[in-house]
């Protein structure tokens, strides 16, 4: 009973183990672009070269634009360390607004900091100076006082406690996340193990051990970059509580923006920057995700249902995925803004690498091509190449994957199926004739050894009857009978199994009808003559000795039997 409600939850264990998998890989596909999209520097304006921002410890107030004689970065480093030498007296600060030549200038005790113009202004304040003047003053009087009030004593005691705090914290969340990790593992796994037939044996999911590689990988990675995250927070946050280290976060956060948005690199006709490759990047290996997630669901949810043979729904869902490819990275490169006909140099050159250094990839690649498309092997053939056989588990852009009798995978370039003899005992017709030879003594019946190898034939299951197995006299061996038994089978993976039974069923049959088996005899005979070896006088006399010993020995025991 127990058995039978095993069986019955295979489908749903299937189900689940296959929905689990798609669901995690469509959730990382989707986490890897959602990242891709919200970090593009455009949206986010990191490389605006228009303003430069005023920064009082690391906290940036506002941006400032151009003027007649200065540009944005050095009108903002000035107001700068004005704001930075004032904060480091001891003066009461007077932060004011006055108008000199019909235009707002914010002082600070008197003294001028900068000037307001039309281009400073920005929503709600768009033309209007005074107002913007105003919003800013009250900015920086705020700033002030938060910079002296920061440098006191007591407030460094209480940031350093506040980030002993922190960082205990962040050292039982990173063993807790671990832990949540483990637990998650431990749940998912058993929903992704293979499958148990009814005599508890495997079920040879061959998706299975790539599946629970991939699962792990994408468990390892999110744990990583959940981990990293935290602490680039805590780093951060507790970076961001002294002016020092305040300071010191924000010019190196600056220093790497710059260094990722700056774009230097020539592109596609256009120049982009380091973020921007990296997007790129990561969209095509989004794309190849995508690609293989949608063939596997093509490959296992409508190609099955078509009933056409395993190597045909192998290839369709090859030439499918590559075409996903392909369109995928030009729609891709096209909505990047990137010009096609500018990469044309670059596939010179990667045939002028082809040419020199990439012969064997290159002549893979077009083998494996060659296969998909005329198909001399297929998935599933049971083929002999070299000294390899096994079934063919997957074709591959640049290697055939073979599966061996003793489930060992071997993985064989293409341009071997082309350049070499293939044996494809499946190729068009799996039927194929095994060949078993049989000895037998001389004094055995002829017609009997036919009448008993037939019948060992017949008495196995897997062996066709049509075409009939035949019987061969092959001829007169030195000590046997040759004869040969033909039978056909449609299971070629099979034969060595097929042939192990028919040996052990001919044995049978033989001795039910008294037929010997001979083993190969030979006869020595030994002539008489002087012995080709030349020995030494002693030796030669010991020998005589011995010799008329021994026929003395021989003479008495005669004599004895004669007179009794």
């Amino acid at each position: 009973m127990r058995k039978m409600r095993f069986i019955g939850m295979l489908p749903h264990r299937s189900y689940l183990k296959n929905s689990t998998f798609k669901f995690i890989s469509i959730a990382f596909v989707g986490f890897l672009l959602s990242l891709c999209f919200l970090s593009n520097p455009a949206s986010a304006l990191l490389n605006n070269d228009k303003t430069a921002p005023v920064v009082v410890d690391g906290n940036k107030l506002f941006r400032l634009a151009g003027s007649e004689n200065l540009e944005p970065k050095e009108r903002a480093e000035a107001v700068n360390r004005k704001l930075e030498e004032f904060i480091q007296s001891e003066e009461a600060p007077r932060v004011e607004v006055e108008t000199k030549d019909r235009s707002p200038v914010i002082t600070i005790n008197g003294k001028d900091l900068f000037t307001v113009t039309d281009n400073d202004t920005v929503p709600p304040y768009n033309a209007d100076r005074k107002a913007q003047a105003d919003s800013w003053r009250r900015e920086i009087a705020q700033a002030i006082y938060s910079a002296r009030k920061e440098r006191s004593a007591s407030f460094i005691r209480d940031a350093s406690i506040i980030s002993a705090v922190i960082i205990v914290l962040g050292v039982v969340c990173h063993k807790l996340l671990g832990g949540l990790w483990q637990i998650i593992r431990n749940r998912v796994t058993p929903l992704l193990g293979s499958n148990q037939s009814a005599d508890g044996e495997s079920s040879n999911d061959e998706n299975d051990e790539q599946q629970h590689k991939t699962f792990n990988f994408l468990l390892k990675s999110t744990l990583l970059l959940v981990r990293t995250t935290l602490w680039v927070g805590i780093i951060l946050y507790i970076s961001n509580l002294f002016p020092l280290t305040r300071r010191w976060s924000f010019n190196i956060t600056n220093q790497i923006i710059y260094s990722l948005t700056a774009k230097i690199l020539p592109f596609g006709g256009k120049s982009s920057s380091v973020i921007e490759i990296l997007i790129l990047v990561c969209l095509f290996c989004g794309l190849f995700i995508v690609a293989g997630a949608v063939t596997n669901i093509l490959r296992s949810r409508v190609l099955r249902l078509l009933r056409i043979s395993r190597g045909a729904q192998e290839a369709t869902a090859v030439v499918f995925k590559y075409l996903v490819i392909a369109i995928g990275g030009i729609i891709l490169l096209q909505i990047w803004g990137v010009d096609l006909s500018s990469l044309a140099i670059l596939a010179s050159a990667l045939g002028v690498g082809i040419g020199f250094g990439f012969q064997d990839i290159a002549k893979n690649f077009g083998s494996g091509i060659v296969l998909i498309f005329e198909r001399p092997i297929q998935v599933g053939d049971f083929i002999k190449v070299g000294d390899h056989t096994g079934t063919v588990e997957q074709i591959g852009a640049r290697s055939v994957t073979i599966r061996t009798l003793d489930r060992v995978s071997i993985i064989v370039p293409n341009s071997r199926f082309l350049e070499s003899e293939v044996i494809n005992w499946s190729h068009g017709n799996p039927i194929s004739r095994i060949h078993l030879p049989v000895g037998v003594s001389y004094s055995s019946n002829t017609r009997v050894v036919r009448t008993a190898l037939l019948e060992a034939a017949a008495k196995h299951s897997e062996v066709l009857k049509v075409p009939q197995p035949q019987v061969f006299f092959k001829g007169f061996g030195d000590s046997a009978l040759n004869f040969e038994l033909l039978v056909w089978i449609d299971q070629p993976p099979s034969q060595e199994y097929i042939k192990s039974d028919l040996n052990f069923y001919v044995e049978a049959a033989l001795n039910r009808h008294d037929i010997e088996i001979p083993f190969p005899q030979t006869d020595v005979h030994v002539r008489s003559g002087e012995l080709p070896v030349k020995v030494s006088p002693e030796v030669e006399q010991l020998l005589k000795r011995l010799s008329l010993n021994v026929n003395n020995g021989n003479s008495t025991d005669n004599h004895r039997d004669s007179g009794y």
